[in-house]
């Protein structure tokens, strides 16, 4: 795979996505991000964003955004919903995504998950899996439609996710037992790494940081470098 410079982000209005255009912007790559409304589209247009809106839940929105004379080389995704959400993002609007980037001839997607979805889901506590279920089975139905697509991707799931600034303490580990916390700004610059990283190509990783694990479990991290 060549290198990625030119990217589509969905789900840059808030959260991890939108820590993740900073470090997108900050390293002067070309961003364009699909948002569902205007109310954060001059910020990120400020900081050098090329913002489409449109619902990512409709896939003629997204060919729309998607599908156009400038290629995309990769796509980020950090689309997801809450278990209160009577309709439920994390695999329709991610399916039009991924089926949508597999028409334009997109390199490399990464998908942002959750500690819990898939195999990983034994890490999770009775009690938070209880109140997570029907969320993390939506996001396993986006995996497994990413991981069966043909395209190069890169699947991250976090732990529990705080907003303060971040440690550096972030790692990556193919160990679906590790459980912990991270800061969002700390998820999206591994997600920013593992983007020209062919180490990560078609591989599941979860993130946390490395001094906020839920017990001390010995596990190994997953190196970045090449």
């Amino acid at each position: 795979m060549t290198s990625a410079s030119s990217i589509f982000l969905a789900g840059a209005s808030r959260g991890v996505g939108r820590e993740i255009a900073k470090c997108l912007t900050a390293q002067k790559l070309k961003v364009k991000a699909l948002l569902r409304s205007e109310s954060t589209a001059a910020e990120l247009t400020a900081s050098g964003v090329d913002v489409v809106v449109g619902d990512a839940m409709n896939v003629s929105d997204v060919e729309k955004a998607m599908l156009t004379d400038e290629p995309i080389d990769a796509v980020i995704s950090t689309i997801g919903g809450l278990p209160t959400d009577t309709e439920r993002p994390d695999y329709p609007a991610n399916k039009n995504l991924i089926d949508v980037a597999v028409k334009a001839g997109v390199q490399k997607f990464i998908l942002v998950t959750s500690i819990g979805t898939g195999n990983s889901v034994a890490a999770l506590s009775p009690q938070v899996l209880a109140a997570l279920q029907l969320v993390l089975l939506e996001k396993d139905k986006a995996e497994q439609h990413l991981i069966t697509s043909g395209l190069i991707y890169t699947i991250i799931r976090p732990g529990g996710l705080k907003s303060e600034p971040a440690t550096n303490n972030g790692v990556l580990t193919e160990d679906t037992r590790i459980i912990g916390s991270i800061h969002r700004a700390d998820v999206a610059h591994l997600v920013c790494r593992c983007l020209n990283n062919t180490r990560t190509n078609n591989k599941i990783l979860s993130a946390v940081d490395k001094n906020m694990l839920f017990g001390k479990p010995e596990f190994t991290e997953f190196s970045l470098d090449e």
